[in-house]
Formats: C-alpha cells, structure tokens, sequence
C-alpha cells in the first residue's frame, strides 16, 4: 500500500473529536513497526553521514513541502544542541527559506532547481545528499540526487513508498513503508512523524560518534537560554560535586559543558 492510496478510515466528518483521535492513534501505531523494518537501511544512511562528517565534509537534507521542512528542523537543531556550526548539517527547502511558512506553488516541480540550490552551498565529492520525499517521486529532489550521483556526490534518501525512482537514485536508501494516511494522501501525517523519527537517527547517531555527547549529555550544546545554562550548571555539579554557584560560575566563564568539567577536572 502506497501513501496516497485511500484511507482505513472514512466518513470522517461525522467522527467525534475523540473518535478522529483514536483512529489517527491507531494508525500511528503502524509507524514503529515500518521503522522496525528500516533499521538497516538507517544505519548504513547514518553511518555514511558521519563518515562524512567525519573526513571533513557536510550533511545535506533536501525536500519540498514537509518533507523539507522536516529537514530544516533536524537541522537547525544541530547546533544548539550538539555545538557544531550552522553550516555542518543544513536544510535546504524548494522554494526557498520562505517556504517553511508559507507553500510556494509548483517550486517542487522543477527538476533543475535542486542542484542549483545545493550548487549555491559549493556541494563537493566531501559532502553527503539526502533527499527526503515521502512519495519517493518529487522531481525537486529526484532531479537533484540524479545531478549528484553523475558530480560523484554521495547521496541518500528518506521515502515512505517502495520500489520509488528516488531510492533506485540514492547511495544510501532508507525506505519506511508507512502506508495509507489517515486523511488520504496526507503525508504530513505518519509519513512525517516517521521521517522525523528518521532524520533524528541520523544526526543524532553522527553526533554521538562525532564526541559531541559525553556519557549521556549534551555536554557541547549552547548556553543560549536560562533553562539551557541551568541545565548545564547540574551537568556540572553532576560530574565534579561541586556547588551550583561554583557550577555555574565556571560554566559561563569556560562557555560550555565540557570546557566546565576539563578546566574543573585540573584541580
């Protein structure tokens, strides 16, 4: 079954509110199995990413509609959680960055304008491309990872179909077959939460490996807010027993986690 194929559900206007919330539960359940079945498929994208990383290169994520607003997201994250540079992981959306807010018609039809987007980020043979595309079929993206693959550009693709011309078109393929939407054709729905739960994978297993965690702890992410500073205060106090005013002291002097707990760990 395909995502576009037509909902289990029905006559949805005539549900209760607490009627479209169970079914729509119901049918959220199917997203773990589909991601059961993915596994391999994730770590083998994700391991290519941090290989990339790792030598020096870049992570791209490439999309249109939700799909690519999923992939600005995961992005933007990085850096306040993981203290990596905006550049490191970046999200790139058809039509633009105003298109996060607001639909730009027909932007992800254009077959062209997907490479041109990443030419403008000077994408290299160091860099990796992971279009995402629940339909596994959006020209924006498909015409991109095809530009890519003929540059020697390592490339991967996160889709909720099988047998998509977008996988047969990727390095590093990860297919999680999430099925009919609740509302059909709906994408933004088990289709999104999968490829969330997706990009979270490969960020977040890169991120680990790249030693942006220590222990369990976000021991790099950026003090740029009271509740991140106190958080990182206790992470401190944590790892060395000392009082949360010393704590805190050091922790806004060094500027991170891990700096707090080195220059601590000297005395």
């Amino acid at each position: 079954m395909q995502t576009e194929s037509s909902s289990n559900h029905d006559h949805l206007e005539s549900l209760t509110t607490e009627e479209i919330i169970s079914g729509m539960h119901e049918e959220d359940k199917s997203v773990t199995a589909a991601m059961n079945l993915a596994l391999k498929q994730i770590s083998k994208a994700s391991e290519a990413a941090y290989e990339s990383l790792r030598s020096g290169g870049r992570l791209f994520y490439l999309g249109a509609g939700t799909s690519g607003r999923l992939g600005v997201v995961d992005a933007s994250e990085c850096p306040p959680t993981f203290g990596v540079d905006h550049g490191l992981v970046i999200g790139i959306m058809a039509g633009g960055d105003g298109a996060i807010r607001k639909a730009v018609e027909f932007a992800e039809d254009d077959t062209e304008q997907g490479f041109l987007d990443l030419s403008a980020f000077h994408v290299s043979v160091k860099d990796m491309v992971i279009g995402i595309s629940a339909s596994g079929r959006t020209p924006y993206v498909l015409g991109a990872l095809q530009k890519c693959k003929e540059n020697g550009i390592k490339t991967g693709c996160v889709v909720c179909n099988n047998g998509s011309k977008i996988a047969e078109s990727s390095d590093y393929p990860v297919e999680v077959i999430t099925g009919p939407e609740y509302i059909t054709g709906s994408t933004r729905l088990k289709a999104g939460t999968a490829t969330k739960l997706v990009l979270n994978m490969i960020t977040t297993s890169s991120m680990i490996r790249l030693g942006h965690v220590k222990g369990n702890k976000m021991v790099d992410m950026q003090l740029s807010n009271d509740k991140l500073i106190d958080r990182g205060t206790r992470m401190v106090m944590e790892e060395t027993g000392i009082d949360y005013t010393t704590a805190q002291t050091v922790l806004l002097k060094e500027g991170s986690v891990r700096k707090a707990i080195d220059k601590l760990s000297q005395y």
